[in-house]
């Protein structure tokens, strides 16, 4: 278990600035004679006692209520005592000061950020995933963000994560007990039907997998960049896609020298659309530096929309952009002015692409639903939690892990050691997720990235 200080703190646990009211936080071990000595009074645990709150000589401060949350019944698992007062800058600073002067005999220090939560987590009154999604529910963008943190908060990522645990050491047990009885190893991966156990385990991290990736926007956001030729409607779809004129638009080539962001969101995911330079060959010193800053959106991107013009329907993109710039990269080909063209089109999404005019806003209902098709999302559809980008890469290592134990399954009995080897790599892949493991360094960073009174 990761060590800690033990000594109580405090810390004022709502944002900065004024309000209606402010909160204290107190948590620690036997905060009984602390909470008699500021209030005059024996709290009655989960009990709200509205009376003033005054200094050492008696000197009133405030008045709130003050509730005291004996442990392990609160959000730490130690005594918690919160002070509620006015939300008045000065008046918290009052409140927390002489909060920490009648706390200096026991030890009482600020907190650090994110200690309340990580001391609920060393007391098992929260997982990893749930503490993340504290941070995450504070800091949801949108209505479909904040409910799927909230989902995450009570538990049901973890439910999937450690059934999966669950399941592996199962498998883990029966493999390491024939290790160490070696006379029990004959036709053992048949007998015990190894190789489907571990298929099966296979499908469920690439269906976590899956899900896990979808959600990860949610909290990560999505960014998409508009690059193409000068001319092709960047601009015009620009401010098509966000209702207003974020860029200047012009029919003179290469107005755009500079990358133009903007941010929307896009059934309930938070994007940021980059309007970019047109890409062409020049001469001109200023249009090429504003290329190269297209090529560096185009590389931190998720998504590039290649902006064509129907009547001349060739992408640039390739010549400018190598291959390693593309590469995982999903790009949408968007076939811009169809309003221009004296047939009618059919402006819905196609095989090679979606046909659009950012003039008259045909289309742009189908791009959208094209953007979050190649993220694997459908639209209206509800994350079953929050995730982010680091739940991914341990599953996908523990799957690296699990292919592995298969292939070593495959080799009957004799590579069993090997087999253990990698169901284990696996186990602690999957425990990183909720925290099950001993990894000082991954709690410290994401503990440290919370703000203070969590």
């Amino acid at each position: 278990m990761l060590p800690y200080d033990t000594a109580p703190i405090a810390a004022i646990a709502t944002a900065p600035g004024r309000g209606g009211i402010g909160v204290i936080r107190i948590s620690g071990q036997n905060l009984s004679s602390l909470a008699l000595s500021l209030l005059k009074i024996k709290p009655t645990p989960r009990h709200a006692h509205y009376l003033p709150f005054t200094d050492e000589t008696g000197e009133l401060i405030d008045s709130g209520i003050a509730i005291f949350f004996n442990a392990p019944n609160s959000y730490t698992g130690e005594d918690v005592l919160e002070l509620q007062g006015h939300g008045g800058t000065a008046v918290m600073q009052a409140l927390l000061s002489n909060v920490i002067k009648r706390g200096k005999e026991i030890g009482l220090r600020l907190a650090e950020p994110g200690e309340f939560s990580l001391r609920a987590f060393i007391n098992n009154k929260i997982d990893l995933v749930q503490a993340e999604a504290v941070a995450d529910l504070i800091n949801a963008s949108s209505a479909e963000a904040a409910h799927a943190a909230a989902l995450s908060l009570s538990g049901r990522f973890s439910i999937e994560v450690n059934a999966l645990a669950d399941e592996i050491v199962a498998l883990r047990t029966l493999v390491e007990a024939t290790l160490d009885f070696p006379e029990e190893e004959i036709e053992f991966i048949e007998k015990h039907q190894v190789k489907p156990r571990i298929g099966f385990l296979v499908q469920k991290f690439e269906s976590l997998l899956s899900t896990t990736k979808r959600s990860v926007y949610l909290s990560e956001g999505l960014r998409v960049v508009l690059a193409g030729e000068p001319n092709v409607g960047k601009s015009s779809l620009m401010n098509a896609l966000f209702g207003e004129n974020i860029a200047i638009v012009s029919d003179i080539a290469g107005t755009t020298r500079d990358s133009i962001k903007g941010h929307l969101q896009l059934d309930g995911i938070p994007i940021t659309v980059t309007d970019t330079a047109g890409l062409r060959f020049t001469n001109d010193e200023i249009e090429k530096l504003g290329i190269e800053r297209t090529l560096v959106a185009i590389e931190s991107s998720n998504v590039i929309l290649d902006i064509v013009d129907i009547r001349q329907p060739a992408s640039i993109l390739k010549s400018f952009s190598s291959s390693i710039l593309l590469t995982n990269k999903n790009i949408i080909t968007v076939f811009n002015k169809i309003d221009l063209l004296e047939t009618n089109v059919d402006h819905s999404s196609t095989n090679i692409g979606v046909n659009v005019s950012a003039v008259t806003g045909e289309g742009l209902s189908e791009l959208r639903k094209a953007i979050l098709k190649l993220i694997g999302r459908q639209l209206g559809e509800r994350s079953p939690w929050l995730a982010r980008k680091r739940h991914v890469l341990a599953i996908e290592q523990g799957l690296d892990h699990l292919h592995q134990a298969y292939f070593f399954a495959c080799e009957d009995d004799r590579a069993l050691d090997l087999l253990a080897e990698e169901l284990r790599l696996c186990h602690d892949q999957i425990g990183t997720i909720t925290g099950h493991m001993n990894a000082d360094v991954l709690l410290g960073h994401i503990f440290s990235s919370f703000c203070i009174g969590k």
